[in-house]
């Protein structure tokens, strides 16, 4: 897929509901494609700070976010006072990917990663997100 739409990734670092698994591949293979990512580390925990960074963030035009159940993250948007526009959300303008009910494989092909378009063949490895150089 060669459109360009921006990407916003949650973690879900601190509730621990998607699946280490899945977060981890889709973490490597957007590391590994050529698809301009946000990362945050939790939608969760900047909704209940009203984090003002999510403002800007819901604003983007074909924004794809990547996170758990469409409902939490519409929820959670509008509850930090940055709700995602209902009619680009109904036209699909605005998607929401699951990573708690979908695979990784899922996930990526409907960001149109596919393995042509990683950078290297390490991008199912997710050890490889982290900072290299320590030997044990």
């Amino acid at each position: 897929m060669s459109e360009k739409r921006p990407i916003l990734y949650c973690r879900c670092a601190y509730a621990k509901v998607l699946p280490e698994e899945v977060k981890d591949q889709v973490l490597a293979r957007l590391i590994d494609s050529d698809q301009p990512f946000e990362s945050v580390s939790d939608l969760c925990e900047m909704s209940a700070r009203k984090d003002p960074g999510l403002v800007p963030l819901s604003q983007q035009p074909g924004l794809r976010i990547v996170a758990c159940y469409p409902r939490a993250v519409k929820w959670l948007f509008s509850a930090a006072g940055a709700p995602l526009d209902s009619n680009e959300m109904k036209t699909g303008q605005i998607e929401i990917l699951n990573m708690r009910i979908e695979s990784a494989d899922a996930v990526c092909s409907k960001l149109g990663i596919t393995s042509s378009d990683l950078n290297s063949t390490q991008a199912s490895d997710p050890s490889d997100t982290q900072a290299s150089g320590a030997k044990p």
